[in-house]
């Protein structure tokens, strides 16, 4: 049966069941490439330009390590993080930012709390505030900062889409999506944001994984060996991480996701209304349709659990999220 479309052309890739009823529904796209970068299955628009939003943040990370930016794995992971705020998150931002003589009052991320319940609560108990290093994008926002003192560029301008940091980071994003950038627009953390396809942006990820040498093979691994790094200790992406052997993935913003798997297969979704409760759901379904689930090695329970989004009334399971394509 043919999904659903919705005013805008997009079908249905999900449904909000609620005692039995459909109560609404996201709409989105999603794709899946095969091992030689060919598109093996698509739902709706994957050729059209998306703000991919954090889920750029590994080939902006490529950049600044092809730029010469040399730091331990576990710091080339946070350099791609949208990272939850946790004291080992803060403390390995320190470090980033000490690297270049640099400390907490270069960041120019907007001041906020981290993402983490616990983290959060942790800084309200001990009358902290919001500050710009609590931010999620601080670790990239650190790693831009030390690029631009490892190569002699301005450091209080290096958000701006002019700045020599900021235009190699658009020459590597285009070399690896394959595609032009056609908008350049201000992500939530100030930083430049570049748009790709979904094809264009599963494509990146791929580069990335099959990567045997190189700076794309330091970005790859340092995300594969430190994936709380990269998310958080209580994060879907990392459970993700931890149930596939070589998978590499980030998320982002308005419900992005990509990921990929040595062999070159990648995915990459994203949903018109930005939900973030329906991107893992999603995402599972995408491994499930692909086979991934049936492989050697793959914990298909765990994967699964990613993709289970429980709908409570009065305090119990009534309903669920469910994938549609």
């Amino acid at each position: 049966m043919p999904a659903a479309a919705s005013v805008v052309g997009l079908p249905v890739v999900a449904e909000i069941v609620r005692s039995g009823f459909v109560e609404g529904h996201h709409y989105g796209s999603v794709v899946a490439l095969a091992a030689d970068g060919s598109v093996d299955w698509s739902v709706g628009e994957v050729d059209v330009p998306v703000l991919p939003r954090s889920s750029n943040k590994p080939i902006q990370a490529l950049a600044m390590v092809e730029l010469g930016l040399d730091l331990p794995p576990e710091l080339i992971a946070l350099a791609c993080a949208s990272h939850s705020g946790e004291p080992f998150h803060i403390e390995g931002v320190r470090r980033t930012l000490a690297s270049a003589g640099l400390d907490e009052s270069a960041l120019q991320t907007p001041p906020d709390w981290p993402l983490d319940d616990t983290a959060r609560e942790a800084v309200i108990r001990a009358g902290g505030a919001k500050s710009p290093i609590l931010m999620n994008c601080s670790g990239k926002h650190a790693a831009m900062l030390a690029t631009c003192v490892l190569k002699g560029w301005d450091a209080a301008t290096y958000l701006d889409p002019a700045h020599p940091l900021q235009l190699a980071i658009l020459d590597t994003f285009a070399r690896l999506t394959g595609e032009p950038v056609t908008t350049i627009a201000v992500d939530g953390c100030g930083a430049p944001l570049l748009s790709t396809s979904l094809v264009g942006l599963a494509r990146a990820f791929s580069t990335l994984a099959t990567a045997t040498d190189g700076p794309e093979q330091r970005v790859a691994d340092a995300i594969r060996q430190h994936p709380a790094y990269v998310s958080g200790t209580t994060r879907d992406e990392l459970a993700l991480h931890k149930a596939i052997p070589g998978l590499i993935g980030k998320a982002g913003a308005e419900s992005c996701y990509a990921i990929a798997l040595p062999d070159g297969r990648a995915w990459a979704l994203k949903t018109d209304d930005g939900a973030p409760r329906v991107r893992p759901v999603l995402m599972a379904e995408a491994l499930r349709r692909s086979g991934v689930l049936d492989e050697p090695g793959v914990d298909a329970e765990a994967v699964a659990s990613t993709g289970q989004l429980v709908l409570l009334g009065g305090g119990r399971p009534v309903g669920e999220i469910r994938a549609t394509f």
